[in-house]
Parts: C-alpha cells; structure tokens; sequence
C-alpha cells in the first residue's frame, strides 16, 4: 500500500494532506512535524534526521 511518501524529497509542508501522511510515517503530531520543519527545512532526509536526534 503506499502512503505518498515513496520517492519523495520535501513535504509539502502548506498541504494538509502531505502534513497528515508525514506525520503518520513519522509517527508524530503535526505540530511535531511542523517544528522540525521550522528548525530544518522541508528535506525529508533532514526531517529524519531532527525527529530520532535524542532531545527533539
């Protein structure tokens, strides 16, 4: 089943849906997700990177 995350390089931060299908393969809030937005841009690879960094 795909989740709209395959082969994607930014969320679309501005589209509810993206921010709802983000968080859920993130496993985190959207307020969660958008916070790593606002500290690391919308890069996935940096998304992850700020999201399993201990203390964020």
């Amino acid at each position: 089943m795909s989740t709209g995350t395959e082969g994607k390089n930014h969320i679309a931060i501005f589209d509810r849906t993206s921010r709802l299908v983000w968080a859920q393969h993130f496993g985190v809030t959207e307020a969660r997700l958008r916070k790593a937005v606002s500290m690391v841009g919308t890069r996935v690879t940096s998304i992850t990177a700020y999201l399993h960094r201990p203390g964020s």
